[in-house]
This record gives C-alpha cells, structure tokens and sequence, in this order.
C-alpha cells in the first residue's frame, strides 16, 4: 500500500532540497488509506512520514496508534525507502497524546476482577509501546524534524528515531507526570541513553519543566538547530539525500548495530558486528565504494541494488 501511497513525481535526492520542501506541501490532507499521517517520495529512497492533524495539533488518537506500526512496518519492507523524514503539519510537530480520544480504553480496561483488568491494561500500553518502538525497528535510518512544541508523547516518538533536528523556537516537554503517571511509551527508557545525563533526564521528568532548543542541542537531544521550518526540512532532506546515496547494506547495518551496541556490552557489540560483516562483507556494495574511493567519486555516483 505504502508504494502506491508515494507514488509521486520523483526528484533525485540531489535536487535543490528547499525547492523540494515546497513541493511536499501537505495541503491535500493524509494519505489514504491513513487519517492521521500524509506520507510522500519527495526524493528518489526518501519517505517523508507527516504527522497530520493540525486542526487538533498533531495530537495521537487511536487511529494513530494503529496507522504508525502499519506505516512503519510497510516502510521497513519497501526496497525503495533507504532513509524516513519524520514531521509535523501546522503550527507544532505534537501536543502529544490525545486524552479525550484514549480515555474510555485507558482509564476503562475490561476485566472481571483486579487481576483482569490489569492484564488487559497492561495488553493496552504494550500496544501503544510499540507504536514507538516499531520506528526503532525499522532498518531504514530515521530523521525527525521538531518545530515549535513537542510534548509527552512527541518525546516518546522523537527518542525512538536515529537523528533529532529541530528549528530555533522548538521546545520539549515530559509532560506525563503533570496529569498523574509516570511516561511508560519509552521516554524514561530511551531519554537516559541520548543524552547521557541522568540527573537532567531526572529533572526533566520530575519538574515538568520545557526544555528549549539551545539546551536540547547543547545536551545533545538534536544535533542541528535551525532559523524555521523551511531551513529545518531543507537540511533533513540533504541529510537523508546524503544517507539514501550510499550504500543500503552498508546504512541499515550500521543503525542496527548500533542499537545493538547500546544495549549491549563492548564485547558483545564487536562480537556481533563481527557475525554481521561474516555475510555483509561479501555483497557487491564494498567493492562499488571501494571503486567510488580510488576514483574519487562520491559515493552517490554509484548505483547500488534495492535491499
């Protein structure tokens, strides 16, 4: 379904990239058969994935849930994605979690007894986990680009993805505690491992202060800052033109590897690096860079085969 989706007028990635973010506008609305997400090829191995309710600030409700893992399970399997853009149509890229929407099957599970309920509570937010960590497991390397407010949920998502841009009034928020519970879709699991510090994750957490751009880069949430949102897409699509150019065997095993290696120990990570290239050493795409290098080409100039 994703490929027929974006099926779009292709550009190569090397096109002017602001040109291209024009061109992506999501004025026509979602992309069916998705409600919430309007996805699009803005550039040949490029999937733009837009969180698209902006009438109700990009809030999650049940439909997302559902259309994320199908999206994303979709993409993982598509042999002409290489890179994801993750953005937000309208003002902000979330407000997060939809609490009108969620309420009747989060604050009302089925069950007999205590014991039922839990379980069949516990089956809830196991779902709604994996709304989040089917970005993870995608083997295609994932940008996120955050402009104005990101909020509970938005830092569940933007934590689960491979790279953080944001533009210059862009601010975060762990918003959970302030309507009584503790974040339990990944922020508290994966917040710690990106920016290393426990006791602002603590304070984070614990305050419910917002966090702005300059802090958020400066303790390493997002890498880049940006003027606006045209500069911020502008730089993802370069820096997903510069990813989707190289090759996929050689990009999809170095994101699942390092995952790998941040939940494992030194050994363990130089050990399955080591069965990984047994087999990946062996593909046609090391002697193709190989030859770019001697030849002093970029990569991007040459041609290698979907995956």
């Amino acid at each position: 379904m994703l490929s027929v989706i974006v099926k779009s007028a292709l550009t190569k990635y090397s096109l002017p990239c602001q040109a291209v973010f024009r061109a992506m506008s999501s004025s026509a609305g979602p992309s069916p058969p998705y409600t919430t997400l309007a996805i699009s090829q803005p550039a040949e191995f490029i999937t733009h994935v837009e969180l698209h309710r902006p009438d109700k600030l990009n809030t999650m409700n049940k439909a997302f849930w559902r259309e994320m893992v199908d999206c994303f399970n979709e993409i993982s399997e598509n042999p002409d994605c290489r890179v994801v853009v993750v953005s937000g149509a309208g003002k902000i890229f979330t407000a997060g979690i939809d609490l009108h929407d969620l309420a009747s099957s989060v604050l009302q599970p089925e069950g007999d007894d205590t014991a039922r309920l839990s379980w069949n509570m516990r089956k809830t937010i196991m779902k709604y986990q994996d709304t989040f960590s089917v970005i993870e497991r995608c083997p295609r390397p994932v940008v996120v680009a955050v402009h104005g407010a990101c909020i509970g949920g938005g830092l569940d998502l933007i934590t689960a993805c491979d790279i953080r841009l944001c533009t210059q009034d862009a601010w975060f928020q762990v918003k959970e505690a302030d309507i009584g519970l503790a974040a339990d879709l990944g922020t508290l699991q994966r917040l710690p491992k990106v920016i290393g510090s426990r006791s602002l994750v603590n304070e984070l957490a614990l305050t419910v202060r917002k966090m702005y751009a300059d802090e958020a880069k400066s303790c390493g949430l997002v890498s880049r800052v940006f003027a606006d949102k045209e500069a911020m897409m502008a730089g993802a699509l370069e820096m997903a033109g510069e990813i989707a150019g190289r090759s996929p065997i050689a990009i999809q095993g170095t994101k699942i590897n390092l995952l790998y290696s941040r939940d494992h120990s030194v050994e363990e990570g130089l050990n399955y690096i080591a069965s990984w290239n047994m087999s990946m050493l062996q593909s046609q795409d090391v002697m193709k860079s190989a030859q770019a290098s001697m030849e002093k080409k970029s990569p991007k100039a040459m041609v290698f085969s979907k995956v």
